[in-house]
């Protein structure tokens, strides 16, 4: 059974690190912006299995950095993660939710039901789209 918590970004390193960055060293995986950001962690009874941050500008939120333990990807896990984080972002006034996405995972999100948008880029060695969904915020 998978549960889903907010977490602190120390807790996203090592999991980040292992699944999208492995040559890495793990303080690598701290970034500026972690202090900003919302984290969440997917966990199969105690262990942490997958991690995604959030992001808000205004009523847009960019999701980065999702990793799931290579053992349990393409069983639900990265699905409730995303699924979980655009009901917070519903919840919390968000018009849509975004991110910068591997064309590895491009797949991925289109069943998610996000659609691609604009060029496709390069940034420190991958090739990335930007995928995003409209959401409509859940009134009070």
């Amino acid at each position: 059974m998978i549960s889903i918590e907010q977490i602190t970004p120390e807790l996203t390193w090592r999991l980040r690190r292992d699944v999208l960055y492995p040559a890495k060293k793990l303080f690598e995986m701290e970034l500026e912006q972690d202090t900003y950001g919302t984290h969440f962690g997917a966990f199969n009874n105690v262990k942490l299995v997958g991690v995604v941050s959030l992001f808000q500008k205004g009523t847009d939120f960019q999701f980065r950095k999702l990793a799931v333990d290579p053992s349990l990807q393409k069983t639900g896990v990265g699905k409730n993660l995303v699924q979980y984080i655009t009901e917070y972002a519903q919840e919390n006034g968000g018009t849509r939710i975004w991110c910068n996405a591997r064309v590895t995972a491009i797949g991925f999100y289109l069943k998610a039901g996000f659609v691609q948008t604009g060029q496709l880029f390069s940034k420190n060695g991958g090739d990335y789209k930007i995928m995003e969904k409209p959401i409509f915020p859940i009134s009070c």
